[in-house]
């Protein structure tokens, strides 16, 4: 890598911090949601809260700010390291923010209480026990 594209590298990232990036871009980019269309949607939908507050896609993030976000059946929260709007590999866009202690211990509490439920049968049930089944509920004579 040439001294002159590092150079260029680095003002970039200095104009970058100066202008800030608008949440859903780093949502996108730190590859919390899939696309940004997806992110956006996830944002007017009150499932992304910066700073304990809803916001909307043109909010600017800043660094050391505090994301509360939703992926599925996890809820995370994030502080935000560094800034970023190219949507790179997973390992750096690891770089780009750490999950809180809080956040880690009550994202696994809620994962070992999903694997003790277990409420799915181990098997399906045959006809005659499909029967049995309708019978209980009422739906067959």
């Amino acid at each position: 890598m040439s001294h002159h594209y590092k150079e260029e590298l680095e003002r970039e990232k200095s104009q970058q911090a100066h202008q800030g990036v608008r949440l859903d871009k780093w949502l996108w980019a730190a590859r919390f949601y899939k696309t940004r269309a997806l992110a956006k949607e996830m944002i007017e939908g009150g499932k992304v809260h910066y700073d304990g507050q809803r916001s909307k896609c043109s909010k600017h993030v800043e660094i050391g700010a505090l994301i509360r976000l939703r992926q599925g059946n996890d809820e995370k929260t994030v502080e935000v390291l560094e800034l970023s709007d190219q949507r790179r590999g997973a390992s750096e866009a690891q770089k780009l923010y750490r999950e809180t202690e809080d956040s880690i211990r009550a994202r696994e509490q809620r994962a070992l209480e999903r694997k003790t439920q277990g409420s799915a049968p181990e098997q399906r049930p045959n006809k005659k026990s499909r029967r049995e089944l309708l019978r209980i509920k009422g739906n067959w004579d």
